[in-house]
C-alpha cells in the first residue's frame, strides 16, 4: 500500500541534478573507430509512468554501500550494479533524481555521464556488446532532507527510512526503477555508535570500525523490485521471535517505544499462520514490522508500506487496539505474496497488489466480527455497497485495470479490485478460486506478472475461457452483473465528481477508509 504523491518534475533545479560531465575524456568515450550498437531506450513504456525505467539491459544485482553522518544529515553512497545487456549499446541510462553524483565507472573504466531530468546517462569508454555482463559503479551523496518534488526519503529525528513506491527508489540510489526488472540486493550501511542500520533480508555481518562506527551488512535471499527496498537508520532495537514453521520474525522498533508497541508486534505470528493456510508457505526468509520513528504527517502520510521482509508503519497507528489495526496489518502482510513475491509487470497492474491485499484483509476482519469503516460485518454486505458505487467509480477513476498517475492509488484499485475478485469467486466457486490464486503465485514466483497473466491462469485452472468475463470486470466502463446476486443494482452516475476514497489529494489513500 502506498499513498504518497509521486509527481515527476524536471531535475535541473533540484539537488545535484544539473547536467554534468566527469573528468573522463569525452574523446576516449566516443572512440576513434567505428562504433557498434546504439543508445539504449530511456523508457520501458509503462502506461502509468511512461518515462520510468530503461531499456537495453537487465539488472542482475545491486550492492548499496551507505555511510550516514548524523551531524550533516547526509549520506555518502556507492552503488554497484551488475547488468547484462540485451543488445549492443553505445550508451545507457539509469533513473536518478536528487543525487549528487561524484564518479561513474563501467567495468572499472571511467565513464562519461550526464544528468538530464530524471535520467543518469552513461557513456562507457567503449561500446558494450550484446549479452555482455557489465559492472557499473556510481559514487554519490544524498540528503534525506532534500526538497524534491517526489522522494523516497523519510527523515526522522534520529536518521531516516525510505518509502520508494511507486517511482521514487531512484531518489535514493541510481537504478532501473521499474518493478519488471527485479534483482538481487545486498547492503552495507555504516552508522555511528548509538544508531542501528537495517535493510531488507538477513543480517550477514557486523563490523566495528574506527571512530566509534559500525557497518551492518544485509542480503536479500529473494530478488527485489526497486520499489520494495528498505533502508533505515535510527535508535532502534531489533526484536526477534519465531513464526509458523520456524520462520524467523524480526521487528525493528524505536527503542523508546519498544514496550508500547509489543502488543501489535505479537500479532504477526498468528496472522502469518492464517494467511499461509490460504496462500501457501510464507515466501521469504524473514518478516517483521518497522514502525519508523516519525509521526510527522508531512513526512509520513500513509499507514503502511510493504517494503519486502520489513513492512514500514507509522508508529502511532500500531498503538491502537487489535480490531483497529488487525485487518490493516493483514493487508500489508498479503503483499508478501501479491506485490512482493509476484510484482506488477506495469503500474497499470496495481490492482493485483491492492485488490488482493484488501480482499484478504477484509476476510480476516469479518471472520473476527469486527465492523468495517461503514459499520458492515460481512463480505457480502460490503461488496453489495461497493457494487452500487461501481459505475460512479468507473466514471471518476476509470476501469479497475486502467489507472493513470493521478488516480493510481484511489479506491478503484483497492475495493474495485476486491469486487473483481469477489465476482470471480462467485462465478467459479471457492475451491477453484483458491486454486487459481495459488497457481498464479507459483507460476510467477520471484518475477512480475500482468493482468493478462492472471486472466490466462484463471482460464487454464478453471478449464474454460474466462477472458471475456474478467476483462469486462477489469476494463469495462460499466459494472457487469454480479454472479449469484441478480438483485444487486448499481447507483446511476452523477454529473459531479464523487471521490471514491476518503482523501482525494496527492494520491493519498488512507486505508482506514477502505478496511
Amino acid at each position: 500500500m502506498r499513498y504518497r504523491s509521486r509527481v515527476t518534475a524536471p531535475a535541473a533545479a533540484l539537488l545535484g541534478t544539473a547536467t554534468a560531465l566527469t573528468a573522463g575524456s569525452p574523446a576516449r568515450a566516443a572512440g576513434t573507430g567505428r562504433r557498434t550498437g546504439e543508445p539504449a531506450p530511456e523508457t520501458l513504456g509503462d502506461p502509468v509512468f511512461p518515462t520510468l525505467g530503461n531499456g537495453g539491459y537487465r539488472v542482475s544485482s545491486y550492492h548499496l554501500d551507505l555511510a550516514y553522518d548524523p551531524t550533516t544529515k547526509r549520506v555518502e553512497c556507492a552503488a554497484t550494479l551488475k547488468i547484462r545487456t540485451t543488445c549492443a549499446l553505445t550508451r545507457f541510462s539509469l533513473d536518478a533524481l536528487g543525487l549528487d553524483i561524484h564518479t561513474v565507472s563501467v567495468s572499472g573504466a571511467t565513464a562519461v555521464w550526464e544528468q538530464q531530468q530524471e535520467k543518469l546517462r552513461i557513456t562507457p569508454a567503449g561500446p558494450l556488446a550484446a549479452d555482455a555482463a557489465v559492472t557499473v559503479r556510481i559514487d554519490y551523496a544524498a540528503d534525506p532532507r532534500g526538497t524534491l518534488s517526489h522522494t523516497a526519503w523519510v527523515p526522522t529525528p534520529d536518521g531516516f527510512a525510505i518509502c520508494p513506491q511507486p517511482n521514487s527508489a531512484h531518489t535514493v540510489f541510481p537504478c532501473n526503477d521499474h518493478p519488471s526488472d527485479k534483482a538481487d540486493f545486498s547492503f552495507r550501511i555504516t552508522v555511528p555508535s548509538g544508531l542501528r542500520a537495517v535493510a531488507n533480508g538477513l543480517l550477514t555481518g557486523t563490523e566495528s570500525l574506527s571512530g566509534g562506527r559500525t557497518a551492518y551488512s544485509y542480503h536479500s535471499v529473494s530478488p527485489l523490485a526497486t520499489e520494495l527496498v528498505q533502508i533505515t537508520v535510527g535508535d532502534y532495537v531489533v526484536k526477534d521471535r519465531q513464526g509458523p514453521s520456524g520462520l524467523p520474525l524480526r521487528d525493528v522498533v524505536p527503542s523508546a517505544r519498544a514496550a508500547a508497541l509489543e502488543p501489535a508486534l505479537a500479532l504477526t505470528p498468528g496472522q502469518v499462520s492464517w494467511l499461509e493456510q490460504r496462500l501457501g508457505s510464507f515466501p521469504f526468509e524473514t518478516y517483521g514490522l518497522l514502525p519508523c520513528n516519525s509521526d510527522d504527517p508531512n513526512a509520513f502520510d500513509f499507514t503502511g508500506l510493504e517494503t519486502q521482509t520489513l513492512t514500514l508503519y507509522k508508529p502511532n497507528f500500531l498503538l491502537q487496539e487489535e480490531k483497529k489495526i488487525g485487518s490493516h496489518m493483514m493487508h500489508e502482510l498479503v503483499h508478501s505474496w501479491f506485490g512482493n513475491l509476484v510484482s506488477p509487470a506495469t503500474w497499470a497492474d496495481l490492482w493485483l497488489n491492492e485488490g488482493h491485499a484488501d480482499f484478504y484483509g477484509l476476510l480476516y476482519r469479518y471472520e473476527r466480527g469486527w465492523a468495517d469503516s461503514l459499520g458492515l460485518t460481512t463480505m457480502e454486505a460490503r461488496m453489495k455497497d461497493t457494487y452500487a458505487r461501481g459505475d460512479q467509480w468507473r466514471h471518476d477513476s476509470g476501469p479497475v485495470a486502467a489507472p493513470n498517475a493521478t488516480n493510481l492509488f484511489d479506491s478503484q484499485r483497492y475495493l474495485g479490485g476486491v469486487l473483481v475478485l469477489y465476482a470471480f469467486r462467485q462465478l467459479v466457486g471457492e475451491d477453484l478460486f483458491h486454486s487459481v490464486e495459488r497457481a498464479f503465485l507459483d507460476r510467477f514466483r520471484g518475477s512480475s506478472a500482468t493482468t493478462e497473466d492472471y486472466i490466462a491462469v484463471a482460464s487454464d485452472v478453471c478449464g474454460q475461457d474466462l477472458s471475456g468475463f474478467l476483462r469486462d470486470w477489469l476494463y469495462g466502463t460499466k459494472t457487469p452483473r454480479m454472479p449469484g446476486h441478480p438483485d444487486w443494482t448499481v447507483t446511476p452516475v452523477t454529473s459531479s465528481l464523487v471521490a471514491p476514497h476518503s482523501r482525494r489529494g496527492g494520491h493519498v489513500h488512507d486505508n482506514s477508509a477502505t478496511l
